[in-house]
C-alpha cells in the first residue's frame, strides 16, 4: 500500500491529551487551592518528540493509536496543526484515547502525573509503508515491542536507523541492534547497577548499542565519543514547566542526526530545545524552531571597535 509518505523521521508510541494545572505547591489532601495556571494539550513521549522534530525543520510522521473519542480528536488535530503526518495514526472505534491530569509544583519544577493508559501501537500495512521509508525510527516504551518485531522481518540493509527512548522502563529490553539509546542516567542505574557514568555507559555499548547518550535532567546529557566521555551541560532558561522536556530533547536529537550534525553538536542543540521547551507550562507551545535554537548555540561576537577608538 502506498500511502504517499517519505517522512525522514517516524515516531511510534503514545500519543495523549492532557489537563495540566500549575499550583504554588501540591496540595494536602482534601484541600483547595488556586492554580497559577490550567492547560489543555496533546502530550506523550513520541508524539511530543515529532512536534519537536517536525517544528526543529524535520520531515515526521507518527504511528500510534487513539479512540473514535473527543479526547482522539484533539490529539490528532493538535498533530495535524503541527505538520505530523498522522497517516500511521489508527483510530479503534469503542476504544478510549490516552489522557492525563499533571499537576505542576511551581516552586520545586516536579509534576505528579495520573494517566489513562494508551493502547499499544500497531503497525498495519500503512504504518509498515511509512516506515520502510523512513531513515529514522524514534519508539518510546510503548512503540518499542511493535518496532522490535516489525524490524525482525526487515533485511538489515534496508532497516531504517533506530532511536529508543529509554527514560520509562521497558520490560526485558535489550539494547543490542539499537542506532541510538537514550535513557536517563537514573534509567541506567537502575539496569546496571550503581557505577561511575562512564562504565554504565559502556555497559550499554557492550550489550550492543551503537551509540548511547543519557540525559540528566537538567545537567545536560553525556555520552561517549571514540571511548571519551562527552558531556554536555544543561542550557540555563527560565523554567515553568518542565513536562515533556524530555520528550523534547529525544526529537530535537533524532532530528539534528538526521541532519548529519557531529553528535556532540545534536547533544547541545537538543539540550537547547529541551531547556526553551520549559518556558510554558504544556510540554509543546514553548518548542523553539530550528532558528531559535542555533541563535541560542551561536557563540556571542564582538562589537566592532570604531576606528577612533583604536587609536
Amino acid at each position: 500500500m502506498d500511502t504517499g509518505s517519505t517522512a525522514d523521521i517516524v515516531c511510534i508510541g503514545v500519543l495523549t491529551y492532557d489537563a495540566i494545572a500549575v499550583a504554588d505547591q501540591f496540595p494536602a489532601p482534601d484541600s483547595r487551592q488556586v492554580a497559577r495556571d490550567v492547560v489543555f494539550a496533546g502530550g506523550g513521549p513520541a508524539a511530543t518528540a515529532a512536534v519537536a522534530a517536525k517544528r526543529l525543520g524535520g520531515s515526521v510522521a507518527m504511528i500510534g493509536t487513539v479512540g473514535d473519542d473527543a479526547e482522539g480528536e484533539l490529539i490528532l488535530s493538535g498533530l495535524q496543526a503541527e505538520g505530523v503526518d498522522i497517516r500511521g495514526v489508527r483510530i479503534e472505534p469503542g476504544v478510549r484515547s490516552s489522557a492525563s491530569v499533571v499537576l505542576v509544583d511551581a516552586a520545586q519544577h516536579t509534576r505528579a502525573i495520573v494517566n489513562r493508559p494508551a493502547t499499544s501501537p500497531m503497525i498495519d500495512d500503512v504504518a509498515a509503508d511509512i516506515l520502510g521509508r523512513a531513515r529514522w525510527i524514534h519508539t518510546d516504551h510503548m512503540g518499542w515491542e511493535p518496532v522490535r518485531r516489525y524490524l525482525q522481518n526487515v533485511p538489515s540493509a534496508q532497516r531504517p536507523r533506530l532511536s529508543v527512548d529509554g527514560g520509562n522502563p521497558i520490560p526485558d529490553f535489550d539494547p543490542a541492534g539499537v542506532d541510538l539509546y537514550v535513557p536517563t542516567l537514573e534509567a541506567l542505574r537502575r539496569q546496571y547497577g550503581p557505577a561511575p557514568t562512564p562504565d554504565l555507559l559502556r555497559r550499554a555499548l557492550d550489550d550492543g548499542a551503537g551509540r548511547v547518550i543519557a540525559t540528566d535532567g537538567g545537567h545536560g546529557c553525556v555520552g561517549l565519543e571514540d571511548g571519551h566521555l562527552v558531556r554536555s551541560p544543561g542550557h540555563p532558561a527560565p523554567i515553568v514547566s518542565t513536562l515533556g522536556a524530555g520528550d523534547v530533547f529525544h526529537g530535537a536529537l533524532v532530528c539534528a542526526l538526521a541532519r548529519g550534525e557531529s553528535p556532540e553538536h545534536a547533544m547541545a542543540y537538543a539540550n537547547v530545545a529541551a531547556a526553551m521547551s520549559c518556558a510554558a507550562v504544556d510540554g509543546r507551545s514553548a518548542i523553539p524552531t530550528d532558528h531559535d535554537v542555533r541563535a541560542a548555540l551561536a557563540p556571542p561576537t564582538t562589537p566592532p571597535v570604531p576606528e577612533e577608538a583604536r587609536s
